[in-house]
């Protein structure tokens, strides 16, 4: 009888502090005035990101949470912090996020979502961040095996964060209606932005490869919280990328020249065939036209779709598929079948970066353009690090 009643005092306990922590947590979250939520397919970090150095240009003191390829926490000065983790990605961080922000007094958070499941990008909007304003980068195909099998599936999973009674701003252009559908409902204005209201100019002022829609969505959410356009776009010229962003590294290897672009973040097959598109139409190939596909285990949806891209849209455009990572014979066969012929697919599987490095060098005769696409995890991270250590040290 004793136990039990133990037990009953500790379970009525543990209510009443979650109670308690809960209620804690509202007023934190309502002291902070601007809190932005980032969610979409592809972009979240980035525009994260843009979004939170334009505010900072502005004047409006700022934290900025990332996921990401690597986690980051950007304070009110710019300076990045890493997120430590003792264990898997959980929502329950953002919590500690917002806490850490209403003790800064910080007048905007800006936050990427880390939810995959329905449920908790619902609970992350209703219960965790409470937006004023939403933002929505684009709605592609992927986590298929959690989101939905189809464009309005997905749209509809991500529109769980679309916050009530606020704003929500979006560059999509597949199917935009099942989002202003949703919007509407929730009583929200949206505001759905053109890239073209951002200039080839203007694009000029990055270091690194960023995309249109990307600067053109952050400036549409700068803008409406007073920030003039200039001010924040200088903002974003000065920021420091996500370590997964479109960036391309030259390396020197006398008489040969190998030019890598590190797409490994892009994930889904639309976004990956955007970024193809970008540097063969704006920028152009040079020499042997290459893909470095870089695998999961647990991410074998994206691996089929990467492979059906290879092999039915890219298939005539490139001279050599490299596969690297794990469970690289399937595939191997998955490409074959969707067209791709077997004699351009060198399956090194889990390597070394440097044996990748070797590899790609053996097969260029004066220059070869490679794009690596896939995944960040498991080998993508060390492969990029190599090239962009390569690339400073003219290797030769």
């Amino acid at each position: 009888m004793y136990t039990f009643y133990f037990l009953l005092v500790m379970i009525i306990a543990a209510a009443i502090a979650g109670i308690l922590e809960f209620s804690l947590h509202q007023k934190r979250i309502y002291s902070i005035p601007v809190r932005i939520h980032v969610n979409g397919t592809r972009g979240k970090s980035s525009v994260t990101r843009l979004i939170g150095a334009g505010l900072r240009a502005g004047g409006i003191s700022t934290i900025t949470k990332v996921t990401g390829t690597f986690p980051r926490l950007i304070l009110e000065d710019g300076t990045e912090t890493i997120i430590h983790r003792k264990s898997d990605a959980n929502i329950i961080e953002q919590l500690s996020i917002v806490k850490f922000s209403a003790l800064r007094k910080v007048q905007a958070l800006v936050i990427e979502c880390m939810a995959l499941q329905p449920k908790y990008q619902w609970i992350t909007e209703n219960h965790m961040i409470h937006s004023n304003i939403g933002v929505m980068t684009n709605v592609r195909m992927d986590h298929i095996d959690i989101m939905g099998h189809s464009l309005a599936e997905i749209a509809e999973t991500m529109g769980s964060t679309i916050p009530k009674n606020a704003h929500l701003f979006t560059a999509e252009n597949a199917i935009p209606e099942i989002l202003e559908k949703i919007s509407e409902k929730r009583k929200t204005v949206s505001h759905f932005i053109d890239i073209e209201s951002v200039s080839q100019e203007e694009m000029k002022g990055f270091s690194y490869i960023e995309h249109r829609d990307n600067v053109a969505l952050a400036l549409a959410v700068c803008e409406h919280l007073g920030v003039p356009r200039q001010t924040a776009l200088h903002g974003m010229n000065e920021a420091v990328p996500d370590a997964g962003v479109l960036s391309c590294h030259m390396v020197d290897a006398f008489p040969r020249k190998l030019i890598f672009y590190n797409a490994f973040a892009a994930n889904d097959p639309d976004s990956t065939y955007m970024i193809w598109q970008k540097i063969r139409d704006e920028i152009g190939f040079e020499g042997q036209r290459i893909v470095l596909l870089n695998t999961r285990q647990d991410r074998m949806d994206r691996a089929r779709q990467l492979a059906e891209l290879s092999g039915r849209k890219l298939a005539g455009e490139i001279d050599y598929l490299f596969l690297i990572g794990q469970s690289t014979e399937i595939v191997q066969n998955m490409s074959i079948g969707y067209g791709l012929p077997k004699k351009k697919i060198i399956n090194l599987g889990w390597t070394t970066p440097k044996k990748v490095f070797e590899e790609l060098l053996s097969v260029t005769i004066e220059r070869s353009t490679i794009v690596a696409i896939g995944n960040m995890g498991g080998m993508g991270a060390e492969t990029v690090e190599l090239f962009k250590h390569n690339s400073a040290l003219n290797y030769g």
